[in-house]
């Protein structure tokens, strides 16, 4: 038997193929990573301009732009400490064209230190890339406080408990305070501060003998001979502080408190656009000039792809959680 073959009415069932299969791509969503960003990338500071998060975001927005076809906005939306922004990005579309710059308040100690923040930090945002870390510093004036490193320091604590002062101005110096007088066993008094302004005042002009801030807010005074700084909270020494030891190294093993920033997104966002997002800022963080200027504010550039910025997050989260439970701390 012989089949005849009908070239016409094949050509016709291929060319009905080929309309489904265009109908098809067309009411498919794009991959985020073919054609990613279709429009101008936001990334949502949750603090006022002018702070060190919004510094360091326009910063990494001037070198995105650079490297993606799309403008790169920063939008600020300050408040609660740090929750009304980070709540308008957890409800924001999840499409790879909004982003949080997240911090460690955002992201894992204000679920522990408000009763609403207004979202879940554990489950409303996908980890994108880490940005880097803000070490917290331990200082003294310079008169009349005769310590000059942390061995110094928790003996004297010891010697009068609870009568040594520390200028704490804002919660992660609150933190680090808390964890430093439980696991070095060093009895020392909380003066709580609005501003890191006040608190190194009083610290400089002998009101209180000791303070607990960024190297953003140290670093000047300590190069001006105002302040002297004992320790520092990371694991590892920084470049932003030569000479100075980690408090891990001054008889305190494994201490390590240290405020951060991040970059996520919201939950659900494409997996295509969020490694595109990741990789454009691991490139970033690994360009010479901008590792300086990081340093300049006080942040040191740490590299983490998305998986390794979630089990950080995971890890911190549970961290700063048992800090603030053990210790009490409350904002409402």
């Amino acid at each position: 038997m012989i089949i005849r073959r009908n070239p016409g009415r094949r050509n016709m069932l291929r060319a009905a193929l080929s309309m489904a299969a265009l109908s098809l791509a067309a009411a498919a969503p794009p991959a985020a990573g073919q054609g990613w960003p279709e429009r101008p990338v936001r990334i949502v500071v949750p603090y006022a301009a002018g702070q060190g998060a919004d510094i360091l975001a326009r910063l990494l927005a001037d070198e995105l732009a650079k490297r993606i076809s799309q403008p790169i906005v920063v939008e600020n939306r300050a408040g609660a400490g740090g929750n009304i922004g980070t709540a308008a990005v957890a409800r924001a579309p999840a499409d790879g064209h909004t982003f949080l710059l997240g911090t460690n308040a955002t992201n894992a100690a204000n679920e522990f230190l408000y009763d609403s923040p207004g979202f879940n930090a554990a489950t409303d945002f996908a980890p994108v890339a880490m940005i880097g870390l803000l070490p917290m510093v331990i200082s003294t004036s310079t008169a009349d406080f005769p310590v000059n490193g942390i061995p110094q320091l928790i003996e004297q604590a010891r010697a009068k408990p609870d009568t040594l002062n520390v200028g704490l101005p804002s919660t992660t110096a609150q933190v680090v305070f808390s964890e430093f007088v439980r696991a070095g066993k060093a009895p020392l008094f909380a003066v709580r501060y609005k501003s890191s302004g006040q608190s190194m005042t009083d610290a400089i002009g002998g009101r209180i003998p000791l303070v607990i801030d960024t190297v953003t807010a140290t670093r000047p005074q300590v190069e001006g001979g105002k302040l002297r700084a004992l320790g520092i909270t990371s694991l590892k020494p920084t470049d932003m502080l030569p000479g100075v030891k980690p408090v891990s190294e001054q008889g305190v093993p494994g201490f390590d408190i240290v405020a951060w920033d991040a970059l996520f997104a919201p939950r659900g966002t494409p997996a295509d656009a969020v490694k595109a997002m990741s990789d454009h800022v691991q490139a970033i963080l690994r360009q010479a000039d901008v590792r300086k200027r990081m340093q300049d504010i006080g942040v040191e550039p740490l590299i983490m792809n998305a998986d390794e910025l979630g089990e950080f997050v995971k890890n911190e989260r549970k961290k700063w959680g048992d800090i603030i439970k053990e210790a009490g701390i409350s904002l409402g």
